[in-house]
């Protein structure tokens, strides 16, 4: 297999709009509906979801024509022998691991800049997003048997993804075992705002005895 297959007027989006496409056809409203559907694959600006499908229609990848809808005319796409054999010269290209573009990444390289308080506090928020990921996966699982002709590599899919969701957890597990088990390296605006906290639950009790006899000192228990 060559990189010299790819062809240099389509992008890593653009062929998954053609596979999206498939042997059903879609229009653009389907198109962003099953990207949302599925969440964790949508990388896309919504509106890519429209503008795409039309360049690969005037490139000639894809056909278009229109049918009734439910309020206007809606333009319909479906897969050209042009947009198939892309498809085909694609999957025969060598496989690799695209960038990573990940939030809770993100939150780990500035940790040393905010401290790991508020890193942990923000990262185990990611256990709601972590089960919406993993309904929505239930979901499609139970959409995959309406596709026969794709349940086998929709479930492959799945699977992954699940696994990818898993490493999610994981990495929340860590960070707050990790967190918890060293002193918290916190930055100087976070060190601040703690001792104003401290300073804002000062019970009277506490201040009436520091008050109280200055010149006597403490007695040992």
């Amino acid at each position: 297999m060559s990189r010299s297959l790819v062809n240099q007027e389509l992008t890593l989006f653009s062929y998954e709009i053609l596979g999206l496409v498939g042997r059903a056809g879609a229009g653009a409203h389907d198109l962003l509906r099953m990207a949302k559907d599925g969440r964790i694959l949508d990388w896309a600006g919504e509106s890519q979801y429209y503008v795409e499908p039309k360049r690969l229609a005037k490139l000639g990848y894809l056909g278009a024509r229109t049918e009734p809808g439910k309020t206007r005319e809606r333009t319909v796409y479906s897969l050209t022998e042009k947009g198939l054999e892309a498809l085909s010269d694609y999957a025969r290209t060598p496989v690799a691991v695209t960038p990573v573009k990940s939030d809770a990444l993100l939150r780990l390289l500035i940790c040393d800049l905010v401290g790991e308080e508020v890193t942990r506090e923000s990262m185990a928020t990611l256990r709601d997003d972590i089960a919406d990921l993993r309904e929505r996966l239930d979901d499609s699982e139970r959409r995959a048997t309406d596709l026969p002709h794709r349940e086998k590599y929709l479930r492959l899919v799945i699977d992954f993804l699940r696994g990818l969701v898993d490493l999610h957890e994981q990495l929340v597990d860590d960070i707050e075992r990790e967190f918890a088990a060293a002193p918290a390296t916190s930055s100087p605006a976070s060190r601040k705002a703690r001792r104003a906290r401290r300073g804002r639950v000062a019970s009277p009790v506490a201040k009436g005895r520091a008050t109280a006899s200055p010149s006597r000192p403490p007695s040992l228990p």
